[in-house]
């Protein structure tokens, strides 16, 4: 039986990927039985499935090639869920119904657990005619933030939770509040949020011309395209969004430019894709290859490699057949194109194993290497799978050797797709893998540097308690395995030491292999100079790279922890500031209720009821400062009373205990009413539900307990985090622990592995 690497990796697969029945009993008894079920469930679409199970499970097996967690999680199972982890959706309408229809789309493919991406560039600007109701249209962004209610109503559907990602185009009229929206914390947090940046913009950025935002052929503005860049860089800088994707070089970088348009991605980035547009994701784990490791004759076995991806192009190619799909369109894309994404993760652990300093030239340089080398086998293996099953049915010899990475392939793999054609348009792409990383035992993450070398990591046990424990990196392990307390070299470097340009340099060494594109994160310091970080995104441009995603520390999205440890760190590499704690202090019993209290009564009237509800919000006085306490719901209408008298009771409940209570908010505001909220002075509220956890958060600010709308707790002795001058960023939403960081462009919980894109 399969020992895990380390204590989270089987805690995730155990809460993750393990398949269980209803009442949380076990049917995979060991992770084999998990593998067995993925090589089982893949290979019954082939002619010999005995065989090929027995070939898959090799594999599979100790963590050498990783599936995406859809596939871990749904293969075999019989549940009505999608194996693919990306869609974009159809191109939205132009009007109120095609966009409604839309949005019934988004919901049912989420519900099956697959994340999404919509251009809005297609919905006509705020202000302009719309024709036949003498009214003005209301643009883009309103419209956003009802798909963004109805993500967090899915969110709630299942384990895997959905995720979004919008884009527009650089030129749309509504441009500037698009860049500007993410500035309010409280809105379009279900999604990712990115511009389509062209070749003619950048050009006048670099010219200082000015620049025309239009819409059906129709000037509504014209800037300078400095200023509007500036904005946008501005904007990323204060609050990590939007982010850049340079939609003109994907399109002419791609294989099917011949047949498609690209305007929108997943929610990572990584899949560009057409309207209904699917794709896989898998993984091939590098840091497993490495032979002889921190030796002077280590290397990656190139031989092992070409094995295991020809394997893994003929799992993720039966994966098509074998799918459901939410919607019949992304089903005829998916068999059409049979777009597959196949990359990496480990690959910082497998630099350090050979020696190689992430982000050196030396490094870049042995990037391309495996990265050609993948995808040549990748090519190799789907021309054999074309030989033997027929080519994806868009294919098109002429056009496909002219178009996107062919041109860049060596002529006997031409050679060999004009002879035989090609079983998938498309081969490579380089996902998130945070979650499937701490699964395989906490390799480095896709293509990004390590994070951390250690770092300490809360559990929470069954009796509700949390005990500690130590998180280490996978190369980092097996240094100290194979040195014991021997310092690290020098060319250890780690997320937190790195320079910019040279997270940059390795993106961009990797793309020039990728089909489709990257998920990575390019760290910066959050004392980087406004210039310097535009530089970034420039020098990101200007070195080839398809789109640019950067998190700098700031008081939107919160700081990073610093997790490092002393005897891990990189000589000459500064001491970090000493953080105590991370989570909150929660009183061990409910606070006595005085016999008086102050408090204010709120009237919230509802559109579609007759009577009013009333809340009455008491608080209480500790060291001097005010917090919740208790809460009354009263109304005339007999029909809420059951609820309301329930929540009544569990609100107090929660806020008798003290601690951070400001969750509740959050809970209540993300209730979303499958028969429609209501505008309310001005803003749609998604749900009654919702009103009511709008006002309590009225009164949370008005009393001085939060520090606005959206945001976090002013500083109260009774809801405080341990470690009061450490700056904490924001809570993870399923566990509660301050222990999220940004990861390939998501962030993801170092505490549960809980992950903003599933």
């Amino acid at each position: 039986m399969t020992r895990f690497a380390a204590p989270i990796a089987e805690q995730i697969w155990d809460m993750k990927y393990r398949l269980k029945e209803a009442d949380e009993t076990p049917v995979d008894k060991t992770v084999e039985d998990t593998w067995r079920r993925i090589a089982r469930d893949l290979a019954r679409v082939e002619a010999d499935p005995e065989h090929w199970e027995t070939r898959f499970y090799d594999a599979l097996e100790d963590f050498k090639y990783l599936p995406a967690g859809r596939i871990t999680a749904g293969a075999g199972t019989g549940r009505a869920v999608t194996l693919f982890n990306c869609f974009v959706m159809g191109t939205i309408p132009d009007s109120m119904g095609g966009i409604f229809d839309m949005l019934k789309e988004a919901a049912l493919t989420m519900q099956q657990g697959g994340g999404i991406g919509y251009d809005f560039s297609t919905i006509r600007p705020k202000g302009a005619s719309v024709s036949g109701v003498a009214a003005d249209a209301s643009g883009p962004l309103s419209f956003m933030d009802v798909w963004d209610a109805m993500c967090r109503t899915i969110m709630s559907a299942g384990s895997r939770r959905g995720a979004m990602m919008a884009t527009m185009r650089c030129d749309h009229p509504d441009i500037e509040d698009f860049i500007a929206a993410k500035s309010d914390p409280a809105r379009l947090r279900m999604f990712n949020m990115s511009v389509l940046v062209t070749d003619a913009f950048m050009e006048a950025v670099k010219s200082d011309g000015s620049w025309e935002l239009e819409f059906d052929g129709k000037v509504y503005h014209t800037v300078e395209a400095r200023d509007l860049w500036n904005r946008i860089m501005r904007a990323t800088y204060d609050y990590a969004e939007p982010g850049v994707i340079f939609i003109d070089r994907i399109n002419q970088a791609n294989n099917l430019n011949y047949v498609e348009t690209i305007a929108a991605t997943n929610p990572c980035g990584e899949q560009p894709l057409p309207p209904y547009g699917a794709c896989l994701l898998g993984s091939v784990n590098l840091a497993r290859l490495v032979e002889q490791p921190f030796e002077e004759a280590a290397a990656l076995s190139e031989e092992k490699l070409t094995e295991l991806v020809t394997m893994a192009i003929r799992m993720m190619d039966n994966v098509v057949d074998a799918s459901k799909f939410p919607l019949e369109a992304q089903a005829q894309e998916a068999q059409a194109k049979r777009r597959i994404g196949l990359g990496v993760t480990g690959l910082a652990d497998a630099l350090l194993m050979v020696g190689l300093r992430y982000g050196s030239d030396e490094a870049a340089a042995q990037t391309e290497v495996w990265l050609k080398a993948i995808a040549r086998a990748s090519y190799l293996a789907s021309v054999e799978l074309a030989k033997e099953k027929g080519a994806f049915p868009l294919f098109d010899a002429g056009k496909y050797l002219a178009s996107g990475n062919m041109m860049n392939m060596d002529e006997d793999v031409r050679e060999a797709v004009r002879e035989h054609g090609i079983r998938n348009a498309l081969l490579t792409s380089i996902a998130p893998t945070g979650t499937i990383s701490l699964y395989a035992g906490n390799v480095s993450s896709g293509i990004e540097p390590v994070f951390a070398y250690s770092y300490t990591r809360k559990v929470l046990q069954k009796d509700g308690t949390r005990t500690e424990e130590e998180v280490v990196d996978y190369a980092v392990q097996m240094w100290r395995d194979k040195f014991g307390d021997a310092p690290l070299p020098d060319y250890f470097v780690n997320a937190q030491t790195l320079d910019p340009a040279d997270h940059v340099k390795m993106q961009a060494a990797a793309q020039k292999w990728v089909d489709s594109s990257i998920s990575k994160t390019i760290n910066c310091p959050e004392d980087i100079s406004f210039d310097a970080f535009k530089d970034v995104y420039m020098q990101a441009y200007e070195t080839g790279c398809k789109g640019c995603t950067t998190y700098r520390p700031n008081d939107v999205t919160g700081s990073v922890l610093s997790v490092s440890e002393a005897e891990d760190k990189v000589p000459g590499e500064k001491d970090a500031a000493p953080v105590e704690g991370g989570e909150v202090v929660y009183m061990s019993e409910p606070l006595d209720r005085p016999q008086e209290l102050e408090g204010a009564t709120y009237k919230l009237k509802w559109p579609d009821s007759e009577h009013a509800i009333y809340l009455t919000i008491n608080d209480i006085v500790i060291n001097g400062r005010r917090r919740p306490f208790e809460v009354f719901i009263n109304s005339k209408n007999m029909e809420h009373y059951a609820w309301t008298l329930a929540l009544t009771r569990m609100i107090s409940a929660v806020f008798r205990r003290g601690g951070d209570v400001s969750f509740v908010v959050e809970e209540l505001k993300a209730v979303f009413d499958p028969r429609g909220g209501a505008w309310v002075q001005g803003k749609y509220i998604p749900s009654i539900l919702a009103a009511i956890g709008g006002v309590i958060e009225k009164h949370m600010v008005a009393i001085g307990f939060l520090e606005g709308e959206g945001k976090g707790l002013k500083s109260d002795p009774t809801a405080q985090v341990v470690g009061l001058d450490a700056p904490r960023g924001k809570a993870c939403s399923s566990c509660g622990q301050y222990e999220m960081r940004m990861v390939e462009g998501c962030m993801t919980c170092m505490s549960c592995g809980y992950s903003k894109c599933g």
